[in-house]
């Protein structure tokens, strides 16, 4: 009995022996196996770590941030920027949409709107009169603006004098008195018949004593001063003839942009009642005086209207366009910001680096801003987006400068014109809302204008309405203050739900 039990403990020693023996080779495996090569410890060397919230804070191993409640971040070498120059990883510049065009040579298009409302164009008024006494035989024009064709017949109009002039002429003549016959002919031209008349006349050697007064242009009968069975005097004004192929529209110009007006600067023309057609012409005329009350002066604008859809009394709208000679460097002004103290736009250096270049902005027309210093042709700029990195990249400069041991100025840890007052959009969702304290706790996405990852965190809302309709498992998009109160808290301004 002894014996069996020495060897039942023989046996549990032994087995205990193996299993110890199992556990430390395991551990010896896992331990290898958890281990990072030399290799790619070496191609990713952390430097430090440090809170993204206060990075001017620096930290010799990993825990957790003594500012917020979250991990600490690694900065592994090599990711170290220059001053206003900032690294973004492709995946972040994908999902803030970051957009870039290449800033280009070429001259700028200056544009601005005037209104003004269709005339006639004065020199394409024609006024026929009566050419002696006379009396209205037939009227074919019986009434004010009515379309008339270029050789229609107006009026037939019997001149008794000229019958006795013609006679004597065609006797004279006939006589073969050459002198006698020459001064009859003389005399009719005198009296207001016209050479083709005359002429008529003499091919047919009959006395005419009704004619027949054409249009002699295509128009449109402005003024009708005869009527059907009227007695005319010489000189009698008959009709008012306007020739509608091209228009003036009488445009008031501000008294600033006098300076873009010019005759022969190109014109575009549109009115209401047709809101797909342009109509191109060009500045006829500037007139010499200004208007005291409305500050304008008028220019004189000559359209071109074939089909006769500009009418008189209509308004139009004119835009004005003027070309500068001079080239230089053109980029969207969506691309530029303006801080009010400085303009800079942000250039991409590619491999996801990008730098806030300051700017000198000149002209801006056509959604074109003309940038006098800080570019040249070929860089490629940010469109969207750039508010985010420019942040980023301010934030930087200041991270840099604190490692060269410079302060940084007074009033928060970017320099002058930074946003440091402004606010960072993000989204996310809701872990759990104090609509009573003003507080939510939502897990967010990467925030790059604040050098955030995704984390949870917790935030006072300025506006607690806003809270009324927010529940845990919402997705809310929300605009925080970048600077935090004197308690380390963050505010949101404007929370909204999304879904």
């Amino acid at each position: 009995m002894k014996s069996l039990s020495i060897a039942i403990l023989v046996l549990v020693a032994l087995a205990a022996g193996g299993y110890g023996g199992y556990r430390f080779a395991h551990h010896r495996l896992m331990s290898a196996a958890a281990t990072p090569a030399p290799q790619a410890e070496a191609e990713r060397k952390v430097l430090y770590w440090y809170d993204p919230m206060y990075p001017q804070q620096k930290f010799d191993k990993p825990g957790k941030s003594p500012f917020m409640d979250m991990q600490l971040v690694p900065k592994y070498a090599g990711e170290e920027a220059d001053a206003g120059t900032v690294s973004i990883s492709p995946r972040v510049v994908q999902n803030l949409g970051v957009r870039t065009t290449e800033a280009k040579q070429g001259s700028l298009e200056q544009r601005f709107e005037a209104v003004g409302a269709v005339a006639y164009n004065e020199r394409g008024v024609v006024q026929l009169q009566a050419r002696a006494s006379g009396f209205v035989e037939k009227l074919h024009a019986r009434a004010p603006l009515d379309a008339v064709a270029k050789g229609v017949p107006l009026v037939e109009i019997l001149y008794p004098e000229w019958a006795g002039a013609q006679e004597e002429y065609l006797l004279l003549r006939k006589a073969g008195t050459g002198e006698l016959a020459q001064a009859a002919r003389q005399r009719l031209l005198l009296l207001g018949m016209t050479e083709a008349q005359i002429a008529a006349v003499e091919r047919d050697g009959k006395v005419r004593n009704r004619f027949t007064l054409t249009s002699p242009i295509r128009g449109v009968i402005a003024e009708l001063g005869v009527r059907e069975g009227m007695t005319v005097n010489a000189g009698a004004p008959l009709f008012r003839l306007v020739d509608l192929s091209t228009v003036w529209v009488n445009a008031e110009v501000p008294e600033i942009q006098a300076r873009m007006v010019r005759p022969g600067t190109p014109v575009e023309a549109r009115v209401s009642g047709y809101p797909d057609a342009v109509f191109k012409g060009k500045v006829g005329a500037v007139l010499p005086e200004v208007n005291q009350a409305t500050r304008t002066l008028r220019a004189r604008i000559e359209l071109a209207n074939p089909e006769g859809r500009l009418r008189p009394g209509m308004y139009a709208t004119l835009s004005f366009a003027k070309v500068n000679r001079a080239e230089s460097i053109l980029v969207p002004s969506e691309a530029v910001i303006r801080t009010g103290t400085r303009d800079i736009v942000i250039v991409a250096l590619g491999d996801g680096k990008f730098r806030a270049a300051p700017v000198e902005v000149g002209s801006e027309a056509g959604g074109q801003s003309e940038i006098r210093k800080g570019l040249k042709a070929g860089d490629r700029v940010v469109l969207s987006g750039q508010f985010l990195i420019d942040s980023e990249a301010s934030l930087s400069s200041t991270v840099a400068r604190m490692d060269a041991g410079e302060a940084p100025k007074p009033g928060g840890a970017a320099a002058k014109g930074d946003h440091s007052d402004a606010t960072a959009t993000g989204s996310g969702k809701v872990r759990a809302v104090d609509p009573v304290a003003g507080k939510v706790e939502l897990d967010h996405g990467p925030m790059a204008a604040m050098q955030w990852p995704a984390m949870t965190m917790g935030f006072a809302v300025k506006d607690k309405a806003a809270l009324a309709s927010i529940k845990p498992g919402d997705t809310v998009e929300f605009e925080l203050r970048r600077q935090p109160d004197s308690d380390c808290q963050h505010h949101i301004e404007k929370l909204m739900k999304t879904r």
